[in-house]
């Protein structure tokens, strides 16, 4: 069977060398080699890695996907020798992680936290946005998504739980406003709005038969960040549509009164999603089973 591996190392030498003649030098073979070693690997993979000219060498878009993929399989392989040597087997090097902003503040990052504290020799970068970024394309190890996956051809997933939907208000609110009881008691309240791509989204419950309802709010605010919508709640602007987990976090302040601590409508999984692959890195495997072991006791739902 043919090795997978070979011309691997030298392919990702030839990119980051940026022409045959300098990764041939560093190499200590010819450039005649080097040209060889490319052709069977693009003959093997049946595309073109790289655009060559007599001045230039450019990645192909092929070759881009190809060379993110052999750097992070070359540094897997690094990280496997350098515990076998060591005789550890504890997770170590880096990990690239993507998490939503609100979610990824109080839920992910205490998780993560541990897990430094845990394993001194784990890095942790965590990113914080609630931009669906490509994982491979932006060399990230793990993500936690909120919603449906949208690739499930190229990365791998494991479920954590999922958000439910709550409506709460700040004490001052009500004060000044009749509390709603039932659906028709929403109408005329003012809500912060939820908005994406600044189109606010429309607030629906389910009633105790089971019927979807669209409450009848007046939305003079409207955010694009769950955290600054519960802000603007707790000043008191308005009713909230907030995850259970962030509301209940204010309830338990008093910050935040729960009015319909379920809507029962749009429940979102939560998944841990990473690049498919042969082989789950030591460091990747430790965080998804942390994520997965956590996540579920904070009370999502």
């Amino acid at each position: 069977m043919t090795d997978k591996l070979d011309g691997v190392a030298v392919f990702v030498q030839v990119v980051e060398a940026g022409s045959f003649t300098l990764a041939a030098e560093r190499l200590n073979v010819t450039r005649s080699a080097i040209g060889k070693v490319i052709a069977r690997l693009e003959s093997r993979l049946g595309v073109r890695l790289l655009q060559r000219t007599t001045r230039i060498q450019t990645l192909t878009e092929a070759g881009h996907a190809y060379y993110d993929r052999c750097v992070r399989a070359l540094a897997e392989l690094d990280a496997a020798e350098a515990e076998l040597e060591s005789g550890h087997r504890e997770p170590r090097g880096r990990l690239r992680v993507s998490v939503p902003i609100a979610f990824g503040h109080l839920c992910v990052a205490p998780v993560l936290f541990g897990l430094a504290r845990k394993h001194a020799g784990l890095q942790i970068d965590i990113s914080f946005t609630d931009r669906q970024v490509d994982l491979i394309e932006e060399n990230i190890d793990l993500a936690v998504r909120i919603g449906a996956l949208r690739d499930t051809t190229s990365l791998a997933a494991r479920r954590l739980g999922v958000q439910e939907i709550s409506i709460g208000a700040a004490p001052s609110y009500l004060t000044r406003h009749r509390t709603p009881i039932g659906i028709d008691d929403y109408a005329g309240h003012q809500g912060i709005a939820y908005s994406r791509a600044g189109a606010p989204l429309p607030w629906r419950v389910l009633d105790p038969h089971g019927v979807e309802h669209e409450l009848r709010i007046e939305q003079q605010l409207s955010l694009d960040d769950i955290q600054a919508i519960a802000g603007a709640g707790i000043a008191g602007l308005g009713l909230v549509q907030l995850p259970c987990w962030l509301l209940t976090r204010y309830v338990a302040t008093g910050e935040l009164v729960a009015l319909w601590e379920r809507c029962g409508v749009r429940p979102e999984e939560i998944h841990a999603v990473w690049p498919k692959t042969p082989y789950l890195p030591l460091k990747t495997r430790c965080a998804i089973d942390a994520l997965a072991t956590e996540i579920p006791a904070m009370n999502l739902g």
